[in-house]
């Protein structure tokens, strides 16, 4: 029987997830407006686009790396990067915008890419880990060895058992997604490398849209 405080913070999660849904994309919309703004605005710095890729990169490299471990609602991935911390896509995709709110220099970029943090990945977070709590007994222990986003230093050994997944016989095999080692197969399978490709779109608009908007613009006049 579920006790009242526990009643209490699945609400708190469900109403947060309906605001999360609700704003997701008047929120991206907002970003993509000061984007544009700043862009117009003033042209970028090529050092500070520069010292966006210090974090852009790792964070393309995190997200690639978690990809290619985790298996989603079939077993609780402790291996790789999640032997360091139980959210590297989000902390990847962290270390994204963070990179390129760098490059743009922009304190309001800064500010809604926070926001959208708190607001959509927070109830994200705490609703998939309401299902792997009720999916695999062993989280408590996992959550007691691995934090939930910044890493620790060294890797927590895997807990061993017959609650760490829902694996069917065929899983068994000797694959790379079954033996705990990084799979390609599931890097692909997750299209992880979407997040490359809009990376990549995004350096190209800090260095060519605003040379293009201005020849369109001298053109019309």
């Amino acid at each position: 029987m579920t006790e009242p405080n526990q009643l209490d913070r699945v609400d708190w999660i469900a109403r947060w997830q309906r605001i999360a849904r609700r704003i997701r994309v008047p929120l991206g919309f907002l970003t993509a407006a000061l984007y544009l703004f700043d862009l117009y605005r003033r042209a970028p710095q090529p050092i500070a686009i520069a010292w966006s890729l210090a974090l852009v990169l790792p964070g393309l490299w995190l997200r690639a790396y978690a990809a290619g471990y985790v298996k989603k609602n079939r077993e609780l991935t402790q291996t790789g990067p999640y032997a360091y911390t139980r959210n590297p896509l989000y902390l990847g995709s962290t270390l994204i915008a963070a990179g390129f709110a760098v490059a743009l220099l922009s304190w309001p970029v800064v500010l809604v890419l926070a926001a959208g943090f708190a607001i959509i990945y927070i109830p994200v977070i705490a609703s998939e880990e309401r299902f792997l709590r009720a999916t695999f007994p062993a989280f408590d222990a996992y959550c007691r060895r691995v934090p939930r986003l910044i890493p620790r230093l060294t890797p927590a050994k895997p807990l061993s058992g017959p609650d760490q997944s829902q694996r069917s016989p065929a899983s068994h095999s000797g694959n790379p997604a079954a033996s705990g080692n990084f799979s390609f197969s599931l890097y692909l399978q997750h299209r992880e490398y979407n997040a490359s490709i809009g990376a990549a779109l995004l350096y190209l608009s800090l260095l060519f849209l605003r040379p293009a908007v201005g020849v369109i613009v001298t053109g019309l006049r």
